[in-house]
């Protein structure tokens, strides 16, 4: 019996350690991770890094010219700044030195170092900085993840004309041509007209309709269909800077919709998917990006359930080919 014993302590020993071993490696496989769509559904906990490891990326970095005494009031919240290397810089005005400044990113995408530019929602005397800030950089293409008003409280100014009256905003003017209002999300197209330089351009503005503040939308497949939605547009229009990508802080939702754009063009182009290096580039760029743990693993299930259809729509085909 002693030499039974002994050798099940022994046993018992072994496998303690090889669990032990397999999961310290399937931690180190998760930060780095890359998960190849050709694995089996039980694989997708791999996905899953932990969130806690983000939470200091990139916030090193100097944040000079969101400090600037005149330039505190152009920030919607005090938290939420723009690193000195990648912040927009508008043009100056009258040689003012603060005049550059705006509450906005550059991100990187898959495609390029600055396909996207993450701001904050514009406040009453941002709107012509957000605009200015449209034009400059050439954008076509506007995606706003919040309401103006969320439980009784402003989240982000309405900047945009309410009719189709042109306004001024700045030495711009703004009128919009069209407006298409779906269940989830509403599609404005603007004309924007510079008087300065004599020529107009086309802008979009995609409005998701059903995110609430620092929480996730009811389904997957509602902002799936969303954001591949805009890619299409953005695909089709050549020439374009960057999307400009806003909610109220410009990093919680902002940050969750870039990071689902990113991980979805991956998972067509290579059938590979990497979430949590994703998230860990946005935040080299800008702080909070994908500000709750909550939007961290909606993403995760976004990733899922487009496997999922995929396994399904596969399977089906088999079915129809026998």
């Amino acid at each position: 019996s002693g030499v039974i014993e002994g050798v099940s302590a022994g046993l018992f020993l072994a496998a303690v350690i090889v669990g032990i071993t397999a999961l310290f490696v399937c931690r180190h496989r998760t930060r780095k991770v890359v998960f190849r769509v050709g694995l089996c559904l039980c694989c997708e906990s791999l996905l899953f890094s932990p969130y806690q490891d983000l939470k200091d990326v990139g916030r090193n970095q100097p944040l000079d010219s969101a400090l600037l005494p005149e330039n505190r009031g152009k920030n919607r919240y005090n938290n939420i700044l723009p690193y000195d290397s990648t912040r927009v810089k508008l043009s100056y005005v009258d040689d003012d030195p603060c005049s550059d400044y705006i509450n906005a990113s550059y991100i990187p995408g898959n495609n390029f170092r600055r396909e996207y530019i993450a701001t904050q929602g514009p406040l009453p005397g941002t709107k012509d900085d957000f605009w200015k800030m449209v034009w400059e950089q050439n954008v076509h293409n506007v995606v706003m993840v919040t309401q103006c008003v969320e439980k009784g409280r402003v989240k982000c100014d309405h900047y945009w004309p309410f009719d189709q009256d042109p306004l001024y905003y700045g030495d711009l003017i703004v009128q919009m041509l069209s407006e298409s209002v779906l269940p989830e999300w509403t599609i404005r197209e603007f004309n924007i007209y510079s008087e300065q330089l004599g020529f107009s351009r086309l802008v979009r503005q995609f409005h998701y309709t059903v995110w609430p503040d620092h929480g996730v939308p009811e389904t997957t497949q509602s902002l799936i269909q969303f954001v591949r939605t805009v890619r299409d547009y953005v695909n089709r229009t050549s020439g374009s800077g960057p999307t400009v990508v806003h909610c109220s802080a410009g990093v919680g939702r902002t940050g969750t919709f870039i990071v689902l754009d990113r991980v979805l063009q991956q998972l067509d182009a290579k059938d590979t998917v990497d979430i949590y290096s994703a998230v860990f580039d946005l935040r080299l760029h800008r702080s909070h990006m994908v500000q709750t743990e909550v939007q961290y693993a909606y993403l995760h299930q976004c990733v899922r359930d487009v496997l999922r259809a995929r396994k399904l729509r596969s399977e089906q085909e088999g079915m129809y080919r026998m």
